[in-house]
């Protein structure tokens, strides 16, 4: 038999590919969330309840907080030496500053000194010395764990925040560490002012040896050598500074003193001369003035580069005296008495600086000698020169340590002390409630999607597009608990009406010849609702107008039957091969027609695979306008298969949040394999919810399965006619 050519492809509105959803599917999310809505309402309660109940065992806690200025230590902009109030400073804002004193704050030591300065270890009960050194470690090491150190960002200021059940006891903790930062800061800056002053005490002791070695090695050598100095610096190598440099100084100066009285005293004694002398006396004398003139320019010009007690210049002074001398005598006669007074202080004034140069070339020598042997008293000098600024930089030093060590700028300073808080910090149980509320709704959630994608239930229309690759033709709610199938059928206005109306009006566009004439209405697996579907379908086509047959197929568990000991039915006129009328009964609705399963047969494959079987089939459609047959599930029988294979179209009935994928497909798959037209699915016992259109007109579908039962078919055997070919 030629079926009609169908609109839609084999396998549905989809073609043969997989359908992933762009993005997320936020309506799908929603429907799941609904369809499990009473495990998330029941997990957020759990976890609203023990968010309550944690906060109402948990004990009160109040936090403290106080905030410090950090101030790092000041470097001077100008050299490295001692700071005065004239020398400017910079401070430093090195972070690895700030970040180990933010270690300091969390360090144990500190919290050590907290348990110490507020005496925390009192009122304990301890059994010996070992264990109160266990219990102060535990207690000191509890404190720093509790203690919370927030630096504020872009600057140099810290919070430090306690927690304790006692607001008194947090504000006294964290003032607590608050000042022994402060005290154990000053420590070590006094600490490392101690040790700087141990080294720098050292230092001078070995220095002050050092030096008066130096001071005694000088002075002996000094006595060795017979070095006398005058001045305060000791410095021999200015002449100046000895004892023989001074007398040479002194000589001299004398030796000028008398050369310039020798000079005046001549002077004086040629001026007389001259004044007193004839022509004849000028004459003789003549020869003897130019002849000394000669010798005193040559005696002058010798001695720059000669002794005044070498043998020339001996020579040539003596030749000068014996000329002056006989100058004198031949003048003699002219000057008189005051000549020869005026000659004697010549006399002396020359006989005086003859002996102050003979004193002094002699003081020349001394002090050449002194010379060399005061290059070793130098060396001795500027060793003890050395060791004295050593030892006068060193103490001075050690001066200012021991007086500014302590008094700059502490590093640390309190802002705001801590407070004791009025109201607990802990447990907030406005906040442990919003979390407990997310919480129960996060694990609701996940745990729903978690069983939705473990059970993998067909639940949705885009489920059956997405999972089973069939159009869902039709959706039928599902009934509440006191609604009954038959009241709801009977009002046209209901939503079971409509919705199977609906699904009636679209099979008649499922192939290209409209209504299908033989329809195969079958499920994956009991109970969901194919034969209630099979029933209303056909009804709500009679009501239209066609005349229609429902065949009840199912030979394993019929449910359209009329007397346990009938003979009437499919399996009987397959079996007997009767007449066709007279297995076909009619109903109380109009155009509406009932052939049931007849005796359940022992073997329903082999009366279904007979040719009989597809003779009757065929006879049927040439008789009604539409038949309709109720198969057996196609998941585990090859019933529905067979049937399928003599039907133009078959409908598959889904129950949502029942069926699994997995069998689902594979009874779309031995259906298409005995070469089924599978027009879609009909979703039956749906639950509608607001994400979904039409949810206000269907607010009246309930929960509640419907079961069909034979006394809703309202069959009557005797008040229709039977059927015209």
């Amino acid at each position: 038999m030629q079926q009609s050519r169908p609109l839609i492809p084999s396998d549905g509105f989809l073609p043969d590919y997989d359908v992933k959803p762009e993005g997320l599917d936020l309506p799908a999310m929603l429907r799941i969330l609904w369809e499990r809505r009473l495990l998330v309402l029941a997990l957020t309660a759990l976890g609203v309840a023990l968010a309550l109940i944690y906060s109402l065992l948990q004990t009160p806690l109040y936090k403290s907080t106080a905030t410090l200025e950090l101030n790092p230590p000041a470097v001077p902009i100008l050299g490295s030496g001692g700071q005065d109030e004239q020398s400017p400073v910079v401070p430093t804002t090195d972070a690895s500053f700030l970040a180990t004193q933010y270690g300091l704050l969390k360090s144990k030591s500190l919290a050590e000194h907290v348990v110490q300065d507020l005496d925390l270890m009192r009122g304990q009960t301890l059994d010996g010395e070992r264990d109160a050194e266990a219990r102060f470690k535990a207690l000191s090491s509890g404190l720093a764990a509790q203690l919370e150190v927030e630096p504020i960002p872009s600057s140099r200021l810290v919070k430090l925040t306690y927690t304790s059940a006692n607001p008194r006891s947090a504000a006294n903790i964290v003032n607590g560490f608050a000042n022994a930062f402060i005290t154990s800061t000053l420590e070590r800056r006094f600490a490392a002012t101690e040790k700087a002053r141990d080294f720098l005490q050292t230092r001078l002791k070995t220095v002050r040896n050092n030096l008066d070695a130096s001071e005694k090695k000088l002075v002996a050598y000094a006595q060795a050598n017979g070095i006398i100095t005058t001045g305060s610096a000791g410095d021999t190598s200015d002449t100046s500074t000895s004892l023989q440099g001074a007398s040479l100084a002194a000589l001299n100066t004398a030796l000028a003193d008398a050369t310039q009285r020798r000079i005046a005293a001549e002077q004086r004694y040629r001026n007389l001369a001259n004044i007193g002398s004839t022509a004849e006396v000028s004459e003789r004398t003549a020869g003897l003035r130019a002849e000394k003139a000669k010798l005193e320019a040559e005696y002058r010009e010798k001695s720059t580069f000669m002794k005044d007690d070498f043998p020339e210049m001996v020579r040539v002074r003596t030749r000068i005296d014996a000329l002056t001398q006989a100058i004198s005598a031949e003048s003699g006669n002219v000057s008189g008495s005051r000549a020869t007074t005026l000659r004697a202080e010549y006399q002396a004034a020359m006989k005086e600086e003859s002996s102050l140069r003979g004193q002094v070339s002699a003081l020349k020598s001394s002090v050449m000698d002194l010379r060399e042997r005061s290059i070793q008293y130098n060396i001795l000098q500027r060793e003890l020169d050395t060791n004295r600024t050593l030892y006068g930089a060193l103490l001075e030093r050690y001066n200012q340590i021991g007086v500014a060590g302590g008094i700059e700028t502490p590093q640390a300073s309190i802002v705001d002390p801590g407070e004791a808080p009025n109201s607990p910090s802990s447990p907030n149980i406005p906040i442990n409630m919003l979390v407990g509320v997310l919480a129960g709704l996060a694990l609701g959630g996940g745990l729903a999607f978690l069983l939705h994608y473990i059970t993998d239930r067909i639940s949705s229309p885009e489920d059956v597009r997405e999972k089973l690759r069939l159009p869902p033709i039709g959706v039928i709610p599902k009934l509440k608990r006191k609604e009954k199938l038959s009241e709801m059928l009977a009002d046209r206005k209901s939503a079971i009406s409509e919705a199977y109306a609906s699904l009636a009006t679209t099979l008649q566009f499922t192939t290209s010849d409209g209504l299908p004439r033989t329809l195969l209405v079958t499920s994956t697996i009991a109970e969901e609702g194919k034969s209630t579907t099979s029933f209303v379908l056909a009804r709500q086509l009679a009501q239209n107008g066609i005349r229609t047959l429902l065949m009840d197929v199912d030979l394993r568990k019929p449910s359209f039957v009329i007397e346990e000991s009938s003979d009437i039915g499919f399996s009987q006129i397959v079996v007997d091969k009767s007449e066709l009328r007279r297995h076909i009964l009619p109903t109380a609705e109009e155009n509406l027609w009932l052939m049931p399963s007849g005796p359940i047969p022992p073997n329903p494959v082999q009366v279904l695979n007979s040719d009989s079987a597809a003779r009757v089939i065929r006879q049927a459609k040439e008789l009604f306008d539409c038949v309709i047959i109720d198969a057996p599930p196609a998941y585990g029988f090859a019933d529905a298969s067979l049937l399928a294979a003599r039907c133009d179209a078959v409908l598959i009935v889904v129950e949502s949040g029942k069926t699994r994928r997995r069998p689902a497909v594979e009874a779309i798959r031995r259906l298409r394999a005995a070469g089924a037209l599978i027009v879609g699915v009909a979703l039956t016992k749906y639950r509608f919810d607001t994400t979904e259109y039409g949810y206000k007109y269907y607010k009246s579908y309930g929960e509640g399965a419907p079961r069909l039962k034979p006394h809703e078919l309202a069959v009557g055997l005797m008040d229709r006619p039977q059927p015209e070919a």
